[in-house]
């Protein structure tokens, strides 16, 4: 099962906001055995999303979008969503009597109102938060750029989604440059196909290493890579 990310937010280039969605949403689609493929930064532009949802949902199992279904002028995604797939926007009565439950009398206004406005056809995804609801539509979930907000709208999607392999890893540092195991790493790539292997240089209270990092969703093939390249690093050692 393969996904993809949009990042969708003038502030996030800018370099504005710092995002922290991408790190959690990898790990957490790891977990339940879906693995991030591509991540996209892109403006609050309706046509960059468009163009970009629609790309991306023919390529991937899921989609997920990040920004912009707030309450304010610039939160564009909602709509944007809508014209992607070609259907209009309409009070969500689901969503409404759920915002209508959550604000006090005189506190559900015109702004707030806008977070009902759905594409048609739309399913709602919890917000265990603050309640205004992401959504899907098809295979694309479209969920708040906040962290807290976001993370809590998985858990609410987490209904919806088909759950693969967990892809599982290992790793090994050994204090040597990349170079000096690129050859002989290449070699093992080769002999375990079913294994993605990296190599990454670290740096540790001064000394210059490489992480040498092991992943796959069949245990015994990880288990056996493994073995070979901690034999590997013994006799380059």
């Amino acid at each position: 099962m393969k996904a993809a990310l949009i990042i969708i937010g003038n502030e996030i280039l800018s370099g504005r906001t710092k995002d922290k969605n991408l790190a959690y949403l990898a790990e957490w689609l790891n977990e339940i055995g879906i693995q991030l493929y591509e991540v996209r930064v892109i403006r609050d532009d309706e046509k960059e999303i468009i163009d970009c949802v629609n790309l991306l949902r023919k390529k991937y199992d899921y989609v997920f979008t990040t920004g912009g279904i707030g309450p304010t002028h610039d939160d564009i995604t909602t709509e944007s969503i809508a014209r992607a797939f070609n259907v209009e926007l309409e009070t969500n009565p689901e969503a409404l009597k759920i915002l209508q439950s959550y604000y006090k009398a005189g506190e559900l206004n015109e702004a707030r109102l806008k977070m009902t406005l759905l594409p048609k056809g739309a399913e709602l995804v919890e917000n265990p938060v603050t309640k205004a609801p992401g959504f899907k539509m098809e295979n694309v979930f479209v969920m708040a750029g906040i962290p807290s907000i976001m993370q809590g709208m998985l858990e609410g999607a987490k209904i919806f989604l088909k759950m693969g392999n967990k892809m599982t890893s290992k790793s090994i540092d050994v204090f040597m440059p990349e170079s000096y195991v690129a050859e002989e790493l290449s070699k093992m790539q080769d002999n375990y196909p079913e294994v993605e292997i990296g190599s990454y240089p670290f740096n540790k209270e001064g000394q210059f290493g490489t992480s040498l990092v092991m992943r796959s969703e069949n245990l015994d093939k990880l288990e056996r890579c493994a073995s070979d390249v901690a034999e590997m690093v013994k006799k380059l050692a």
